[in-house]
């Protein structure tokens, strides 16, 4: 009797080995993509765009189809994931850096770890730039002149122009803030008026046609990530990386760390995750086909404003974001305030 119960115990170790190791197939399956924020955004776009054409590299082809649930600036939805989902494969949500921003996600009514997520990719536009007309790129270095103008929204900046106010601190830019204005349109407009000097945008069409006027050029640019580095964006050229200008610049560990943690958040645009939780090969199985997806020719030219990002440099970041101390957040604004600036 004691044989028999070991080789039972034998049979069925083996049966449920085998089945562990049965491949992934999403055949006849629907899976659902939720999205924090309303249609019609950015995260909205990425999410749809994606939905689109990953389900062709998934095994089965499944049907992804998209629900929207806004609120708190996407929390809800997170919330929705960790709480009410089962990590089963068929519910995947995509997501922004806003979300991951340990400003957002260590409130009390986050009920997410951002690090817990299986990020299986994510897509980027590539960072900002910082436009400035050429006639006044020589008053930059030069603090006996004039300071340029550098033009911002109203309110505290947003995180790319944000890169102005580290080459103030840290390269002693000679730059006077303007803010007030309400839009990238309004900024374009008086760029192109001279009521300012500089601005920073992330928009390529617009980079594109400021650049065929033959009166401006890139200042700096955040670039983007691949494989752990910065590298120039093809369509910026070999305009200056702002965080290899930065190398040696900072003393300060707590200020180091802060422009560690805004560098992250520049990067950390469009993600894509399963739910805390989800099996290993349903995991390895998403991250596959989000590789091939990315090389398909359809989705290169529907996606060419969102660059892919492998799951592995979305981590990093995430990693970056979740050891910030508060402290070192807290350095940003205080920076900024330095500056002149509102940090409301």
């Amino acid at each position: 009797m004691r044989q028999i119960g070991m080789l039972a115990a034998a049979l069925l170790a083996a049966i449920s080995s085998a089945s562990a190791q049965e491949p992934v197939s999403f055949q006849g399956k629907q899976i659902l993509m939720v999205i924090g924020y309303a249609a019609g955004g950015g995260t909205d776009a990425a999410g749809r765009l994606i939905a689109a054409a990953l389900g062709k590299h998934l095994p089965g082809n499944p049907t992804i189809v998209v629900q929207n649930i806004p609120g708190a600036d996407g929390m809800v939805a997170l919330n929705y994931i960790v709480q009410q989902t089962k990590p089963d494969g068929l519910t995947i949500t995509m997501g922004s850096g806003t979300q991951i921003d340990p400003l957002h996600s260590r409130k009390p009514q986050a009920k997410y770890d951002p690090k817990d997520f299986n990020f299986i990719g994510g897509a980027g536009k590539g960072g900002t730039v910082l436009l400035i007309n050429k006639d006044v790129e020589k008053r930059v270095f030069d603090k006996k002149a004039e300071p340029v103008i550098m033009g911002a929204l109203s309110g505290m900046p947003r995180s790319g122009m944000q890169m102005t106010a580290w080459g103030k601190e840290f390269l002693d830019w000679n730059v006077k803030w303007v803010v007030g204005y309400r839009g990238t349109n309004d900024l374009t407009v008086a760029l192109e008026r001279g009521e300012i000097d500089m601005t920073a945008t992330g928009t390529i069409p617009l980079v594109q046609k400021m650049l065929a006027t033959g009166k401006f050029k890139i200042l700096a640019q955040s670039g983007m990530l691949e494989n752990g580095k910065f590298v120039e964006r093809p369509d910026f050229g070999k305009a200056p990386i702002i965080a290899n200008d930065m190398t040696g610049k900072i003393k300060d560990p707590v200020a180091q760390r802060g422009f560690e943690y805004w560098i992250a958040l520049n990067m950390m645009d469009k993600w894509l995750a399963l739910p805390p939780g989800t099996p290993q090969p349903i995991v390895d199985t998403y991250r596959k086909a989000f590789t091939e997806m990315a090389k398909d020719p359809l989705y290169v030219e529907r996606g060419s404003d969102y660059a892919p990002v492998s799951h592995t440099d979305i981590e990093g970041l995430v990693q970056t974001l979740s050891k910030t101390p508060n402290e070192s957040i807290d350095y940003i604004t205080t920076m900024l305030r330095g500056q002149g600036l509102s940090t409301e």
